[in-house]
């Protein structure tokens, strides 16, 4: 690869972060609904069609900040999960983490779970950002438990729903504990393997 070659891959790229940094940033002051590629462009300084040529509208800009979220969300539960004293500890940690990035960053969590992406979740071709912080939930668990994905499946779900029922105002933010004290303990609870009668 010849050094032009690099250096327009180089720009190309800071031109890229550069869009999805704004449209971001945008989002967190305005909501979504702000987020234009007219305003970007403006942002930016950018034509509307040097945008084009990064993304193929709204919802690629959208999918791309959903990346670089899973990408810091990974981070943020692995740091949790690492600084928890122990594995039962561990999957608090993560939840309370988890739960914390969802309430700090709202437009960034809602590009990563509800609005229209492109991003695909549990199958061959979800992106590693994405399984790498699932993943993180799937480590609280025990590596002989043989349904451990299905656990933090089932605790990422209820995590979800916490946090975008509580950022709706139709479960109280009090009462965020107790719901999470209640899911730890029931999936604490809960055996590994089948039930046998």
């Amino acid at each position: 690869m010849s050094a032009i070659h690099e250096r327009r891959e180089r720009e190309r790229a800071h031109r890229h972060q550069l869009i999805v940094t704004a449209a971001r940033e945008l989002a967190e002051a305005e909501g979504w609904d702000a987020v234009t590629t007219r305003r970007l462009a403006d942002r930016v300084e950018y034509s509307q069609p040097v945008l084009y040529s990064h993304f193929n509208g709204k919802d690629a800009i959208v999918s791309a900040v959903a990346l670089d979220g899973f990408s810091e969300l990974g981070a943020h539960l692995r740091r949790a999960r690492e600084a928890a004293p122990g594995r039962g500890e561990a999957l608090r940690a993560v939840c309370n983490a988890y739960l914390e990035f969802a309430t700090g960053r709202p437009a960034l969590y809602q590009a990563m779970f509800v609005l229209p992406t492109d991003l695909k979740f549990a199958s061959t071709e979800t992106p590693p950002p994405l399984r790498t912080a699932f993943d993180e939930f799937v480590s609280c668990f025990r590596p002989d438990n043989d349904r451990r994905e299905l656990f933090a499946e089932v605790v990422w779900s209820a995590l979800h729903g916490m946090a975008v029922l509580s950022d709706s105002g139709r479960i109280p933010p009090a009462g965020q504990e107790e719901r999470l004290d209640f899911l730890i303990s029931r999936i604490s609870d809960t055996h590994s393997g089948p039930t046998t009668p």
